[in-house]
């Protein structure tokens, strides 16, 4: 049996069973009982592999996977829950835009950059772009999808310039590198395919 069909049968009693004992027990006939007289005693030999009627799984094996299948299923269950947009009622074309790719962005199925120019609180033009995927995971958006806040760029963002006080920075980010340096403007190399990412605000 390969490594592969070593899994599967793991996982089919996995599924099957809650606890390593239930799987012994199922492997334990009344035959052993009765000659045995020892439930534990026909667990053990199960377990070692002497008796029962079906595949061998080691104890360790059991619970490693049945804790790496419980961790799929609650990861699984977190990423449903962590969805902000969820249920909201959306009135704002940007939010709405935003929402619709939430899911993909938090999964890495996809990574949207977003470009804002606008006002901060102190009434200065701000302008830059965002990494969605890495602010979804680094912050909460769920006063941006109430409308409480707006999103703007901030100085740890991939690139923040403050039309008013002439600041400007550039920071790479878990998902691009960025290329400052370039004679046509700012490039953003996306770190999983490097692909060259050429932006144009206009």
């Amino acid at each position: 049996m390969n490594q592969e069909e070593k899994l599967t049968a793991v996982d089919n009693v996995v599924t099957q069973f809650n606890t390593y004992e239930d799987f012994l027990d199922s492997q334990i006939t009344t035959m052993d009982l009765y000659y045995l007289e020892d439930e534990s005693l026909a667990r053990q030999l199960v377990e070692l592999g002497y008796r029962g009627i079906g595949e061998i799984v080691k104890r360790e094996d059991f619970e490693a996977r049945k804790a790496a299948i419980e961790t799929v299923r609650l990861a699984e269950r977190t990423q449903k829950k962590t969805l902000t947009s969820a249920g909201k009622d959306l009135k704002d074309n940007f939010l709405k835009a935003l929402a619709v790719r939430e899911e993909d962005n938090r999964n890495g199925e996809v990574s949207s950059v977003i470009f804002i120019r606008d006002k901060n609180s102190h009434g200065q033009e701000v302008s830059g772009y965002i990494d969605y995927a890495h602010r979804l995971k680094s912050e909460d958006f769920e006063a941006y999808f109430n409308g409480k806040k707006r999103l703007l760029p901030r100085p740890t963002d991939m690139s923040f310039y403050n039309w008013d006080s002439h600041v400007a920075v550039c920071n790479s980010s878990p998902n691009y590198q960025v290329i400052a340096d370039n004679p046509e403007g700012l490039l953003f190399k996306y770190r999983r395919d490097r692909k060259i990412l050429n932006v144009d605000p206009k």
